[in-house]
């Protein structure tokens, strides 16, 4: 890992930053584990959706992209696509539940 302003060349600043979207994949991955596992703990798939668990989570990540002086409109959207995403393999998920 190298900061950001040590790198001396676009090539390795490119570098650093698919070593970061990596591991944001990897760790969206492990969020997915996770997202199935809730899916045990819902009576019905319409609980899957969890509008107020929505709600708090996307007010908390608004809180952290301003702490990381982020856009929180623009992290919101993309916990929003994200969200909109597992809720929908939730729901496949929860379908095959015994």
């Amino acid at each position: 890992m190298k900061p950001p302003e040590d790198c001396g060349t676009l090539e390795e600043v490119r570098e650093e930053i698919d070593r970061i979207d990596r591991t944001i994949v990897a760790l969206i991955g492990e969020r997915a584990g996770y997202v199935h596992a809730a899916a045990r703990f819902k009576p019905t798939e319409e609980s899957v959706a969890a509008p107020d668990r929505q709600k708090s989570m996307y007010q908390a990540r608004r809180e952290w992209a301003e702490a990381e002086d982020l856009d929180p409109d623009v992290i919101e959207k993309l916990y929003r696509d994200l969200v909109a995403y597992f809720i929908e393999r939730e729901r496949e998920h929860w379908k095959t539940l015994p």
